[in-house]
């Protein structure tokens, strides 16, 4: 019974660092994308300004009608 326990823990401890592996890169996964969901959402707030901005210097400079 000796020779099956020292295989199989071995094997059972190397399974587990795996899972934990696996479960730590899962959960990297996702934050990961909730991260580029809030950064994308900040960009296109910013960028819905721009047409305004826009408009203003035209403006300005008189290239567009007031």
């Amino acid at each position: 019974m000796s020779e099956v326990t020292d295989i199989v823990v071995p094997m059972l401890r190397r399974i587990q660092e795996d899972l934990t592996n696996i479960k730590e890169d899962l959960r990297h996964m996702k934050t990961r994308p909730s991260s580029v969901e809030k950064n994308l959402a900040s960009l296109n707030r910013r960028m819905d300004h721009f047409e305004t901005r826009l408009e203003r210097i035209g403006r300005r400079l008189d290239l567009v009608e007031a």
